[in-house]
């Protein structure tokens, strides 16, 4: 399957202590390049994001990032530090025998003491686990994202593949008439001038003239080419960096076609192929 580099997921959990939301969004790179954005309190976690970042993907630009909103109840139950109450009324009556003034801390001042409210903690640990899963269901689902966008990139490489096939194929029919017909060109030419030529001489001119412009080998190279494109599109794995070394190779056959056009309908065929490899060269940029 084709797979591009281009693709966006996200995924949300929520929960009664607040919610979990994973972006993950990537673009086209030479290698693999990861970016993470994490709270806090998620640090921990870092290694594994990137771990299964590097088994999953193997190119691309991706960033990645993990929002947490934490909700807090208000009907949530005030926990009081007993034995931290029980030390300062100890310490204030302490106080009092040493000052000899009687002032007993209030109710008030009690609770507004450092630590005396205790804060209800949560599970991170558990939270950590929901993290990694809901990562799992995101990464998941940008792969799935990744392989439709891939899938239609490779249908419309498919569409440029037959186009050229079918240049391909037309140029190498009308060789034969070309040839001939330029031949008959220059036998005109000659009459026309009302010289005599050699005819060896005559025979050798045209034997240079199609010599200079036969292309049946750029023709075969370019079907050849054509052939692993379309086998590395059916295979598995990654596949961007050779398909873009085989459109370098595609242009440079084209390109040596048009050079040797000796007929306006070849250079024609050769503009069209330059400009089909182009557009497949384009959309190969975003392959995995």
């Amino acid at each position: 399957m084709t797979h591009s580099m281009t693709a966006f997921s996200r995924q949300q959990h929520d929960a009664q202590w607040g919610s979990l939301t994973w972006e993950i969004r990537s673009v086209n790179h030479r290698y693999l390049e990861t970016s993470l954005r994490l709270p806090d309190i998620f640090r921990g976690l870092e290694n594994k994001v990137r771990e299964s970042l590097r088994k999953k993907l193997s190119r691309g630009k991706v960033e990645c990032n993990l929002r947490y909103q934490f909700v807090e109840h208000q009907q949530s139950n005030i926990n009081l530090d007993v034995s931290l109450v029980e030390k300062l009324l100890r310490a204030n009556t302490e106080l009092d025998g040493i000052t000899r003034n009687s002032q007993t801390l209030s109710n008030s001042e009690l609770l507004r003491w450092p630590g005396v409210i205790k804060e209800e903690q949560l599970d991170t640990a558990d939270i950590e686990k929901q993290a990694l899963v809901l990562f799992d269901t995101a990464l998941a689902d940008h792969i799935k994202s990744r392989a439709r966008e891939g899938e239609s990139m490779k249908g419309f490489i498919q569409q440029r593949l037959d186009s050229i096939r079918e240049i391909v194929a037309n140029i190498k029919r009308d060789m034969p008439t070309i040839l001939s017909a330029q031949k008959q060109n220059l036998q005109d030419k000659i009459a026309e001038l009302k010289a005599e030529v050699d005819p060896i001489r005559f025979e050798q001119e045209v034997a240079l003239l199609a010599q200079k412009a036969d292309v049946d080998e750029e023709l075969d190279r370019l079907n050849s080419h054509l052939d692993e494109v379309q086998r590395v599109l059916n295979v598995e794995g990654q596949k961007g960096r050779r398909l873009d070394f085989l459109m370098q190779e595609l242009n440079r056959e084209a390109n040596t076609l048009s050079s040797k056009s000796i007929v306006v309908e070849t250079t024609l065929g050769a503009v069209e192929l330059k400009v089909l490899i182009e557009q497949m060269r384009e959309q190969i940029q975003n392959i995995e």
